[in-house]
């Protein structure tokens, strides 16, 4: 997506869970543990993948899209698919965007990733300049100097 920014990935902290439970110092019981209204959620706004569960191997995991932000008000909160990211996007100003996959046959779930989207995204440096990445999207920096860059432009 164009407006995706400030992207986390999770999957060294998925890596140290399942490192964990091969080791037996967790259980299954401690990591499958999908809430009724997450796999609802999986099942009616879920995006299937290609991937196998890591714990079952016997299902495929499903990617849900939850929405946060101050602009959504009633629908922060929600799952949404991910066809309909890119239209709230570019009616809203900012809002997160948290990943999680669901096994909906044993209820593994772990957050995959976050990131931010919304129109602010496209009022960064121009197209291909040096704060993009190969998105579009303002490049990620951990002290938010893109953030400082706007807010020193607008002023």
């Amino acid at each position: 997506m164009r407006t995706q920014r400030q992207v986390v990935d999770y999957s060294l902290r998925k890596r140290a869970v399942l490192r964990e439970l091969l080791a037996g110092r967790v259980g299954t019981y401690d990591v499958c543990d999908a809430s009724p209204y997450l796999k609802n959620a999986a099942r009616f706004h879920g995006e299937p993948t290609d991937e196998r569960c890591p714990i079952c191997r016997s299902e495929n995991l499903t990617h849900v899209h939850y929405i946060y932000g101050d602009e959504l008000r009633q629908s922060a909160g929600q799952a949404r698919t991910l066809a309909e990211l890119p239209v709230l996007a570019m009616t809203v100003r900012e809002f997160q965007v948290f990943v999680v996959e669901v096994c909906l046959g044993c209820d593994w779930n772990h957050l995959v990733e976050q990131y931010l989207l919304g129109r602010d995204g496209l009022t960064g440096s121009p197209e291909g300049g040096p704060d993009q990445d190969a998105v579009g999207g303002t490049a990620a920096s951990g002290n938010g100097a893109g953030s400082r860059r706007r807010r020193e432009a607008q002023r």
